[in-house]
């Protein structure tokens, strides 16, 4: 950063001043001093004129009030930015409260408490509460609109300095003997802060100054510190919070009066003085560091003592208090950049990572050089065309070749050995650092800070030459022939060296390179021109100025960065204003100056004429110059001359231009095309269709890609328009419309021009998917477009319409896979059968797969019973039945489940037999059929248990359900044979339940010794569990202990359990 004294204003009657605030939101200036002096004070910063905006602009008072209250010597004053109110207080104890109303500043509340002076006044971040402490100890807490919160009084001390954290829970009491205690936001102590600053110090020493940052602006780190606490005797600590026990701890060798921090935390101004060594009086300095203890600049201060500073708003002024004057100084910050390697329009070709800080960067047409304060890296970068796959597989084989080197300052490389990337030796350190770097194409100089500067050639990268300065370079920056070098010190003085001439020293001895003697002060950054090596600019506070041979131009007023200086032009940029919202950057930030001898050639050729300026060009040749004349001889028609001055600044195209109009015939047609060459479009136009040549006008229009115009003139012109150019000029004002999304209205133009492909693509991104249908329904068929407008309506899931569209390209097997892609497989079905489709299994398989894995047996069983696949659905429904079998529920939904399957084999059957009987034909043909579909049969009954006897699960559930209804009307008879019949059965119905029932019918029927082989044969079930096996075993104890287990009935049952 650089900072310099801009604007100095004066009190009237000399009274001298205390205290300084700046209202960072409305910028209003409040100062306070002795007899109750209290000023509101406004710099005017508004112009219109880009070129003079920010720093370098006007800033003139605009509101320049005092106000009326205060008696005694106004020590504190302090703004709550929020809520537009102004807190002041006097050395008797009276505080009082202003507010702005209509443009001026009035009295609110006052309050005085008679007992002692204010010491301190601190709003909270919100700007809700504020806290005021008085010098014997009194503490109070009160609202934005005058309401006390709480008081305390803390008997024994002697307070002068208060501060509220961030988030409003804590507040910091600064003591008068030095120590810094730490409170809620109720008043009740929480703890001393450690002041590490203090250690081994001995003495009286006081509080200056105590400023905690809230980060209403950010911050520039992650975990910043934001709590600096400064004393007078210099010491000062910079916390993260009140409970930091590792501060950065600075020295500033000064006795300080205040601190602050400026609005976005990134650096402290500590004001003071110091004892100059020369002379006997002090010195008013401000010092600036970062959060981390660096230190930044020094500005120097004249006057008697300082009292107080403040920072503006956004960080680029700071105003300072001394004697009976307010100072006012610019800062011109060091932006940070962002190192990536792009072309002319911002794409990103190549990005690099490397292990050192690049505090400094620089970069020529063929190498990147980055720097730390310790080592440089140097990239030779490659910008290709065209990158191939063996040169995007050869990065790694780079940086062995000597693209990427990394030197330490110490190293004297030669030049001849390849480089290499040694991060190791990079970050040791070094007793002089480095401290600023520039390059050409030929060289690079790195400046070092003990003002020595080394000389290393490129892109060999060897050591040639050591110079040394009288002063420490902060940058450093090379002429267009690495001739002579410019240096800007740390304290913005500028001096040039140049690098090649040879000079005796005042040892006589020969050396290489001399210091010249032009030398300016307050220089914060300056610009060679690219075409000339005696050409530089160079910004001085807010004024640049223009060097030729050493002997500068008049100043322009700006406040600019400079980024480019080239034929005579100076582009500056307004970073201030940019950066103020760098979201929404406005073009007229960048502004570009004219050098004084493009000006007076411009003037010369207006007022003397193109002769006498050719000569003045001719005795001081530019190629910018030359450009100049040769345009204004083409305003003239003077073709001669401006071939030549083409000629002069190497303009081929120009030469061509005049060559072409040397052919043309007609004056009004050179005026014409002269016109257009100086982009006067419209005054060509004019003249185009004033020579009754409009079809020159519609081709200037269309090689502006104004196809708006274009449409005009083939509206308007008389006699028949061309209707390819008019579809031609309708289809880019429809794409003009596409490339900003504005569909609807490349619609319209689309539909004129006949674009039925964009015009898909619109109805598209409409989501009129209507439309999209109709204009698939008019396209005839086979259409190229007809695939692309399927897939639109696939992409949002309308498979009718998809459907239609491929069976009108014919593209079926498209319309199947969009059904299946969609779920929709009754549709995927039909569209296979209807079209003969040989994949129709797969097809079903696939679909009766989707529905298994959705648990939809039954909707497949029916997809393969409507498709004719009787054994895939009959096999389903057999594991239907299996798995409701096995829950033992409801038999007689089983027993049909088992019907159903039963009558589906049966299908199966006659499908097989029939479809055979079509096959053979003949006399034989009906015992052929037969025999062919008991092959098939047996080929089925071999894999497939169920296919052998559909009918044996019906049958076994039948005979189970009819045993028991028998058993319920009383027919044990019939129910005991039923029940025998279940005994085939054990592979469908459970053997415990078969022989349960037949016991129990058994025993109804006083058929003991059938049940008791049925309780024979359940005992001996390896299927039960112990504790089941006995229960049976003592209902046979019971039963048989009763009943004798002998065969009394009938004789047809004598051996029937014998088997």
């Amino acid at each position: 950063m650089f900072i310099y004294l801009c604007k100095k204003i004066a009190i009237p009657g000399n009274v001298r001043l205390r205290c300084i605030s700046w209202n960072k939101d409305q910028g209003f200036i409040a100062c306070g001093g002795e007899d109750g002096l209290l000023k509101v004070l406004k710099l005017e910063t508004q112009t219109d004129e880009a070129k003079i905006k920010g720093l370098a602009a006007p800033s003139n008072l605009s509101v320049n009030q005092t106000l009326e209250g205060h008696s005694g010597s106004v020590q504190v004053v302090t703004w709550n930015e929020q809520y537009q109110k102004l807190t002041t207080s006097d050395q008797n104890g009276l505080i009082i409260v202003w507010m702005l109303y209509k443009g001026a500043w009035y009295e609110e509340m006052i309050n005085n408490r008679n007992k002692s002076v204010v010491r301190s006044m601190s709003w909270n971040a919100d700007g809700q509460k504020i806290c005021i402490v008085y010098e014997d100890g009194a503490v109070i807490v009160g609202s934005v609109d005058g309401n006390r919160i709480w008081g305390k009084d803390l008997k024994g001390t002697h307070l002068c300095h208060v501060a509220w954290s961030s988030d409003s829970k804590v507040l910091l009491f600064g003591m008068a003997n030095g120590e810094i205690h730490i409170y809620d936001n109720q008043g009740n102590f929480i703890v001393k802060m450690k002041l590490s600053c203090l250690v081994n110090l001995t003495g009286a020493f006081s509080i200056a100054g105590i400023h905690w940052y809230h980060g209403t602006e950010g911050y520039i780190e992650p975990d910043c510190p934001c709590l600096a606490v400064c004393y007078d005797n210099g010491r000062c600590q910079i916390m993260r919070d009140e409970n930091d026990h590792n501060p950065v701890l600075i020295d500033t060798a000064m006795n300080v009066v205040c601190i602050q921090w400026n609005h976005c935390g990134s650096v402290l101004a500590v004001a003071g003085s110091l004892k100059a060594t020369s002379q006997d009086k002090d010195v008013n300095i401000v010092q600036f560091y970062t959060p981390f203890g660096e230190h930044l600049r020094t500005l120097k201060v004249p006057g008697k003592q300082i009292s107080a500073l403040s920072w503006e708003g956004s960080g680029l002024k700071i105003a300072l208090a001394v004697d009976s004057y307010i100072y006012f100084a610019n800062i011109r910050p060091d932006y940070k950049y962002v190192l990536v390697l792009c072309n002319s329009i911002g794409t990103p070709l190549d990005p690099k990572y490397i292990d050192i800080g690049p505090l400094f960067v620089t970069m020529t047409k063929t190498h990147v050089i980055a720097a730390s304060k310790e080592a440089f890296y140097i990239w030779q970068y490659r910008v290709a065309k065209k990158l191939t796959a063996m040169e995007i597989n050869q990065v790694a084989r780079t940086r062995k070749e000597g693209r990427e080197r990394i030197y330490h300052i110490d190293d004297t490389p030669s030049g001849s050995a390849d480089g290499h990337l040694d991060y190791s030796r990079a970050i040791e350190g070094t007793r002089d650092p480095i401290c600023a770097i520039t390059a050409s194409d030929k060289i690079l100089l790195v400046g070092r800070e003990s003002g020595t500067i080394q000389r290393y050639s490129l892109p060999s990268v060897g050591i040639v030459q050591k110079y040394t300065l009288n002063c420490r370079a902060y940058q450093l920056s090379l002429n267009c022939n690495s001739s002579r070098v410019a240096i800007i010190d740390l304290s913005g003085v500028l001096t040039f060296f140049d690098l090649d001439t040879r000079v005796v020293d005042s040892t006589g001895q020969q050396v290489i390179g001399e210091q010249l003697k032009l030398e300016r002060k307050d220089v914060w950054d300056m610009k060679w021109a690219k075409d000339n090596p005696d050409l530089f600019a160079m910004m001085e506070k807010t004024r640049m100025y223009v060097f030729r041979n050493l002997d500068p131009e008049e100043p322009i007023q700006t406040s600019g960065y400079i980024c480019n200086f080239e034929d005579l032009e100076i582009k500056s940029v307004l970073l201030d204003e940019i950066l103020k919202n760098p979201e929404h950057p406005n073009k007229d930030y960048i502004v570009n100056f004219e050098i004084r001898s493009l000006r007076d050639s411009r003037a010369l050729i207006e007022k003397v004429g193109i002769e006498e300026s050719s000569q003045f060009i001719e005795d001081n040749p530019h190629p910018r110059l030359w450009r100049l004349l040769a345009e204004a001889a083409l305003q003239k028609l003077d073709l001669q001359t401006a071939e030549q001055a083409f000629v002069r600044c190497k303009d081929y195209q120009g030469i061509k231009f005049v060559k072409r109009l040397g052919n043309l015939q007609s004056e009004s047609m050179k005026q014409a095309e002269v016109a257009a060459y100086f982009s006067r479009f419209e005054e060509a136009e004019r003249m185009y269709l004033d020579m009754d040549r409009r079809d020159l006008a519609i081709g200037l229009r269309i090689k502006l890609g104004d196809w708006f115009r274009v449409l005009q003139l083939l509206k308007t012109g008389s006699g028949g328009s061309d209707d390819a150019l008019l579809e031609q000029a309708y289809n880019a004002i429809g794409d003009y419309f596409a490339d900003r999304q504005k569909w609807l209205n490349a619609v319209q133009y689309y539909v004129q021009g006949r674009n039925q492909e964009r015009l898909a693509e619109c109805y598209y991104m409409l989501e009129d998917y209507q439309g999209l249908e109709n204009l698939a329904n008019s396209l005839p068929e086979n259409n190229k477009l007809l695939p692309d407008i399927a897939y639109m309506f696939v992409r949002v899931g309308m498979c009718e319409q998809a459907v239609s569209a491929f069976l009108k390209c014919n593209r079926p097997k498209d319309a199947v896979d969009t059904c299946v892609h969609l779920n929709q497989w009754n549709k995927a079905v039909e569209l296979a059968k209807n079209h003969n489709m040989k994949e129709i299994g797969s097809l079903l398989a696939r679909y009766a797969s989707h529905l298994l894995e959705k648990n939809k047996i039954l909707d497949a069983i029916d997809l393969y019973r409507k498709a004719n696949y009787f054994f895939e659905a009959a096999k389903l429904m057999f594991k239907i039945a299996d798995e409701e079998s096995k829950k033992r529920t409801k038999p007689l939904r089983v027993k049909k489940l088992y019907v159903l399957s039963a009558l589906l084999m049966e299908q199966c059957h006659e499908q097989m037999q029939n479809a055979q009987r079509g096959k053979i034909k003949g006399k034989s043909s009906e015992t052929a059929s037969a025999l062919a579909g008991l092959l098939e049969e047996d080929v089925l009954s071999s894999t497939n248990r169920f296919a052998d006897n559909a009918w044996r699960g019906a049958e076994a559930y039948h005979f189970f359900i009819l045993a028991q209804r028998q058993l319920y009307k009383g027919s044990v008879d019939a129910a005991l044979k039923t029940a025998l019949h279940l005994r085939d059965y054990e592979d469908i119905i459970p053997a415990v339940e078969i022989y349960s029932l037949l016991a129990l019918c058994a025993c109804a029927n006083r058929a003991f010794d059938i049940c008791s082989k049925a309780f024979v044969k359940l005992e001996s079930l390896e299927t039960l569990r112990p504790e089941q096996r006995q229960q049976y075993e003592y209902l046979a104890l019971e039963i048989f202990t009763r009943h004798c287990p002998k065969y009394n009935k009938k004789s047809d049952l004598d051996d029937v359990l014998e088997r």
